[in-house]
């Protein structure tokens, strides 16, 4: 009793502070824009393109009125819904426009907005989950690397799949040959394929593992790529073979749209099949007038409407130039840690540099994350090279990185 009574107490000291409908506490919120502001400069080991650009588009929203009306792209993009008030339409382009470049044609490719990379994981294994229990009747083994992002496992666990974490060579990229090792042939295989992955930047070897398929094939076989950061850029640069479809024969795609195109939330898309689709449960909805094959029930109208609106005033040539400028650089703080000295790697194609872990004080200036591998000498950290990161502030790491080590190296005072 004496516990509660000190719990509803506390509970009415707390409300106190608050005065909830009255004015907005404007100081409070300018203090927070400029704390958020000033971080912004600083960023660098997360893979976040501050280069929002959306005042235009934010300016028409609340000129339209837009801005006081609520919006829903529940169910499936491709069919009419009961609910009118979609941006369905803008929805499908924005999807028309990303699914060639990933190899499917147009006939084929379905896709939605979804609201993180992660959220397109979890379709990607979802939709692969159902896909082969359509065609084997038995659940699939879940194969990923160690190195690949934290939400494939997540979503094993969410999905109660059995998931078999494959162990990763030093540079990132799951071991093929301990793929192989542990594939059953005698179940149908789920395999989510890393284009990136979270701190080393390795690209999985597609075709090492189709080769171990074809040697060793199971049941049946769905690929999902997570190509959240990667899956971004490669379309538009020299390398975007590794993401065509046509050459690597992958059954879906999810790729982040806060990290290389730009928002300022998070947001992305997933691509799949239309012979994927056909084998989900439909859960058809009457009052909706629509099967909604999603995980997703309600999905945010705003954020195609947001990458429609990226697409119109961006050209290939503009998002060709912010592909092959993150890589430049990227190369550049490399060539200059080499230069150096300073312990430092990075994987063909990626925009993330991981080095030698500097003092505490240089990580919490520029926000670098971290990670710890015995193989390459214990404490790591890693930058992501992004659009808004200039040559100067590149320039500007790599000295605070050049005298970090130089104070490891000095002589200790007598």
């Amino acid at each position: 009793m004496k516990k509660t009574a000190i719990l509803i107490l506390i509970s009415l000291v707390v409300s106190a502070s608050f005065v909830w409908g009255g004015d907005v506490p404007m100081d409070r919120l300018n203090a927070f824009s400029k704390k958020i502001l000033d971080l912004r400069e600083h960023v660098m080991g997360y893979p976040i393109n501050q280069n929002v650009d959306l005042k235009e588009f934010y300016e028409w929203y609340v000129q339209s009125g837009l801005h006081n009306t609520s919006m829903n792209n529940v169910g499936n993009p491709r069919k009419s819904s009961a609910l009118l008030m979609n941006t369905h339409e803008f929805e499908n382009e924005v999807i028309n426009f990303f699914a060639p470049l990933y190899g499917f044609t147009p006939e084929e490719a379905w896709g939605i907005v979804t609201s993180s990379g992660t959220d397109g994981n979890d379709h990607g294994v979802y939709f692969g989950v159902k896909y082969l229990l359509a065609k084997t009747q038995m659940r699939p083994v879940l194969y990923v690397s160690e190195d690949a992002h934290y939400s494939i496992k997540k979503i094993g666990d969410l999905q109660n799949l059995e998931l078999k974490l494959i162990p990763s060579d030093v540079m990132g990229h799951m071991d093929v040959a301990k793929f192989e090792a542990a594939l059953e042939t005698n179940k149908p295989a789920l395999i989510v394929i890393a284009i990136g992955t979270t701190f080393k930047g390795a690209v999985d070897d597609q075709k090492g593992i189709d080769e171990v398929l074809q040697r060793k094939p199971p049941l049946a076989v769905y690929r999902h790529l997570d190509g959240a950061l990667f899956g971004g850029y490669l379309p538009f640069s020299e390398h975007k073979e590794v993401i065509d479809r046509k050459l690597m024969h992958f059954d879906s795609i999810a790729v982040s749209g806060h990290k290389f195109f730009g928002f300022d939330e998070p947001c992305g898309f997933f691509i799949t099949t239309q012979d994927v689709l056909d084998r989900q449960n439909p859960f058809r909805v009457p009052y909706l007038n629509d099967a909604v094959p999603t995980i997703t029930c309600s999905r945010s109208a705003l954020s195609p409407l947001k990458f429609w609106w990226k697409l119109q005033r961006h050209s290939m040539a503009d998002f060709q130039q912010q592909a092959a400028d993150i890589l430049a650089n990227a190369t550049f703080f490399k060539a200059q840690l080499d230069e150096a000295g300073y312990p430092a790697w990075r994987n063909p194609n990626s925009n993330t540099v991981f080095f030698k872990r500097p003092s505490q004080a240089v990580m919490e200036r520029y926000d670098l994350a971290m990670e710890e591998d015995p193989r390459l000498g214990g404490l790591l950290a890693h930058m992501i090279v992004m659009q808004n990161e200039s040559r100067e502030e590149i320039e500007d790491l790599a000295a605070s990185l050049k005298a970090d080590m130089a104070k490891d190296k000095a002589p200790a005072k007598p």
